[in-house]
């Protein structure tokens, strides 16, 4: 069977398109690029059977095809229904991989296409959110019978997968490759803040200079979005549950309130933490007319868009990717992106230079689990530090960049408790 008779895609003619923009984000991915040449000549990967599980556009399409390069028979499908691109999707058809993904799917369809992804029986994953470890446990334990491992993307899934953990029911290990440095503090950071503007700016057409520019969390993610807020021009107001990341904002310079009181001024409102219900009735209650709720933490669960609508005489979409609440007493409330993630349902996501040391991280995090899985056991584990150093390594090569070394006389001090 030819692996387009296997795939589920929407239409094969958009290939062309396709392949022009994994072209491009290859093409400013050299951290990636230089892994595919290890990759191509190692064979880490040969005879195993990988499905990924990510949000499926360009940059993510060449990470497919770079694990491909290592040997293995990949099956990939979308962690998100908005933020699949057809013809990405068209074009992995074209190169070889098997692709069960649509834009915008039923959400039955949805689930069927995850479902579809694993019945390969993979010997590797790469998940985003935990769908597919879910999946795993829960409706099919039986397509795991050959799993050794995988990586996880998100802060989201890090979250499910050590609840899973502490209850014992991870049944194999995963690489919590969120939690590399190379990822919280460049992707999070420089990527969800320059992305989730993009996706924002694109979708409304409307200044963020001098707005109020409600940040809900202080995470990485959220430093990043408020960064550049800030650099927009807008004033920005940070909410927290946490008191140190609090008071880190205030140091950042930023205003720090409740959501209670943050409602009441907040003109653009970007969640970024991971958790639901972060913005509520009460807060809607209290909104100003036009308000506009966005979220950039994942799953579309932030705010809580249910009790939104029962508050709502009618819902109408006003512009591509922006839905209008109109509320019983005449205000307006907008959401973007049916409040998935603004940077990928209303954008093309992370800057490909970004995802290039993120995927860099994902590949060799795969590889990793793939040598250690039966030392590892049932963990979640973090990436090695030497992988994490050797992506900022190769990440400075192609800026070349030089750094300075330790001598061995430093290197002997810093060991040493004793005074010389």
């Amino acid at each position: 069977m030819s692996t387009l008779e296997k795939s589920i895609i929407r239409d094969i003619a958009l290939a062309p398109e396709g392949h022009l923009k994994i072209d491009w984000a290859s093409a400013h991915m050299p951290v990636l690029n230089r892994i595919r040449e290890q990759f191509e000549k190692d064979l880490p990967f040969k005879g195993l059977k990988v499905t990924i599980s990510l949000h499926l556009e360009a940059k993510t399409a060449y990470l497919a095809k770079v694990v491909k390069a290592g040997g293995a028979d990949v099956t990939i499908t979308g962690s998100n229904p908005l933020s699949t691109q057809d013809d990405i999707c068209a074009a992995l058809v074209e190169d070889g991989i098997t692709v069960f993904a649509k834009y915008n799917p039923e959400p039955e369809e949805y689930k069927e296409l995850l479902v579809k992804s694993l019945e390969t029986k993979p010997d590797l994953i790469i998940d985003d959110g935990g769908d597919l470890v879910t999946i795993l446990h829960t409706e099919r334990p039986d397509l795991r019978e050959n799993l050794r491992g995988g990586a996880e993307e998100t802060t989201t899934g890090i979250i499910r997968l050590k609840a899973m953990e502490k209850e014992g029911t991870l049944s194999f290990p995963m690489v919590a490759v969120n939690d590399a440095y190379c990822k919280y503090l460049f992707d999070n950071r420089y990527g969800t803040g320059q992305s989730v503007f993009d996706g924002i700016n694109r979708t409304t057409n409307l200044v963020v200079a001098g707005k109020t520019v409600v940040v809900v969390g202080y995470g990485w993610c959220g430093k990043g979005v408020a960064m550049r807020a800030k650099g927009l021009g807008a004033n920005v107001v940070v909410t927290e549950v946490d008191a140190i990341k609090a008071v880190e904002a205030y140091m950042d310079g930023f205003t720090v309130l409740p959501m209670a009181e943050a409602a009441k001024v907040g003109e653009l409102f970007i969640t970024v933490t991971g958790n639901k219900d972060c913005i509520r009735a009460e807060h809607y209650e209290v909104m100003k007319n036009g308000a506009i709720l966005s979220n950039a933490g994942h799953f579309d669960v932030e705010f809580n868009k249910p009790e939104l609508a029962a508050m709502s005489t009618h819902i109408r979409t006003v512009r591509r990717n922006i839905e209008e609440y109109k509320l019983k007493d005449g205000r307006s409330i907008y959401v973007l992106a049916e409040g998935r993630l603004v940077n990928l349902a209303a954008g093309d996501g992370h800057p490909a230079e970004i995802m290039d040391t993120t995927f860099a991280l994902q590949a060799l995090g795969l590889r990793y689990v793939n040598e250690q899985y039966a030392n590892i056991g049932k963990k979640v584990v973090n990436v090695p530090y030497e992988l994490d150093e050797q992506v900022a390594r190769f990440k400075l090569d192609s800026l070349n960049i030089s750094i300075d070394k330790l001598t061995p006389e430093q290197v002997a001090y810093l060991d040493s408790w004793k005074e010389e």
